[in-house]
């Protein structure tokens, strides 16, 4: 009696397990089609509302950062700044510039006043002696010879050194025009020095150091407006005519949480090498997430009045296979391995096939691990030739 007990549980387990291989043997299935409606899953990533990239606008060395990633700053504050001493070297240098021609400036006008008002081609006293030459040469000499020979007009001189002189007040000013434009120059470099936050947000990316050496264009710092967040996703262009602006689609963001998703933004042009067009879903704000998650978008694929859609079991994909894969049985009763691509899932065990598929077609189902190109279930028939099948619907010879 001892004996028999460990004999008949030995006898249930070996039952239990062909049991259980054969509920699972792999077998050839045809691939079937149920009135479930068609969604499309589309990979997207959590980016922030708002997005800048700020750059350096002058050359120099960055001799402060705000904070490392994910520091939060507030509208306005600075967020890098580039040393900015060999600027204000520059500035000083031409404010000097500046204090001379205004100086040039009061002489030469000066110059023209003078000249207008106390002529030196009349002046009386620019040779010595009590200015008696002058006065013999202004009363005698300069009447003879502009009566008798008519060489000499005192007012075309006076009118050159007016014009003279105007023309050093007007290079003074050009001088002084010039050094302010420097300056204002200077001045606007002066205010790149530091970036400032446009809005309120966190550092998303930091690209530089204090002490690095930048120039201008080079981007530094990825600043990003978190409060509200989006989905960003390249549509292909055949799905895109299925969506419209503040259309509701479902979403599972991170793998585990689910939640629905409004269209925001559709662009308006198409990616000419992908052929997609990017498509822009808010999320709720009540939804815990961080920019760069992965989410999957359910998108509607087939157009209004198409219900029909092809399924197959999840034990036919085949196990370790880094994308989803089936084994399709050929005519010639071999078989070949084709990726597909799964839409949502169907329930009872099945899930939907957006493409790979056609209605039809035979798959094997539950496949073992490693299973590969050219495997049959054992006791597959060979399928019959075109011959054998020709000669078969002939009907017997009298």
């Amino acid at each position: 009696m001892g004996t028999r007990k460990p004999v008949s549980g030995l006898l249930v387990l070996l039952l239990a397990a062909c049991s259980f291989h054969a509920l699972h043997a792999a077998e050839i299935i045809p691939v079937e089609t149920t009135g479930a409606q068609s969604r499309s899953v589309l990979g997207s990533t959590v980016v922030p509302y708002k997005e800048v990239t700020l750059s350096a606008q002058i050359p120099g060395d960055v001799k402060y950062v705000a904070g490392s990633v994910g520091t939060a700053l507030q509208q306005g504050a600075v967020v890098f700044q580039v040393d900015e001493s060999q600027l204000v070297a520059k500035r000083n240098a031409v404010v000097a510039q500046i204090s001379m021609a205004q100086s040039a400036i009061q002489n030469a006008q000066s110059q023209y006043y003078r000249e207008l008002t106390s002529p030196r081609s009349k002046d009386i006293g620019t040779m010595p002696g009590f200015g008696l030459p002058s006065m013999f040469d202004k009363m005698a000499v300069r009447p003879f010879a502009n009566s008798f020979m008519g060489s000499y007009d005192s007012d075309t001189i006076q009118q050159a050194d007016l014009a003279n002189a105007m023309a050093n007040v007007s290079q003074a000013q050009s001088q002084y025009q010039q050094a302010m434009a420097q300056l204002q120059e200077i001045d606007s470099s002066l205010r790149d020095v530091a970036a400032y936050a446009p809005f309120e947000g966190i550092i998303m990316e930091k690209m530089v150091e204090v002490g690095d050496t930048v120039q201008p264009g080079q981007p530094l710092i990825k600043f990003g407006y978190v409060k509200f967040k989006r989905l960003q996703a390249d549509v292909p262009s055949g799905l895109v005519g299925n969506l419209s602006k503040d259309m509701v689609v479902p979403a599972r963001i991170d793998g585990s949480v689910n939640t629905s998703v409004r269209v925001s933004e559709i662009y308006p042009v198409a990616d000419a090498s992908r052929h997609t067009v990017t498509v822009k879903f808010d999320i709720p704000v009540e939804i815990n997430t961080a920019p760069g998650m992965y989410a999957e978008i359910y998108l509607p694929e087939k157009k209004k009045g198409d219900s029909l859609v092809i399924t197959i079991p999840k034990a036919a994909l085949l196990k370790g296979s880094s994308l989803p894969a089936v084994l399709v049985v050929k005519a010639d009763n071999t078989s070949e391995l084709r990726m597909v691509r799964l839409g949502s899932d169907q329930g009872n065990g099945k899930v939907e096939v957006v493409s790979g598929l056609s209605a039809g077609e035979r798959i094997i189902n539950s496949p073992p691990a490693g299973a590969s190109s050219g495997w049959m279930p054992e006791g597959a028939k060979p399928a019959e030739t075109g011959k054998e099948a020709a000669a078969a619907a002939q009907p017997a010879a009298k």
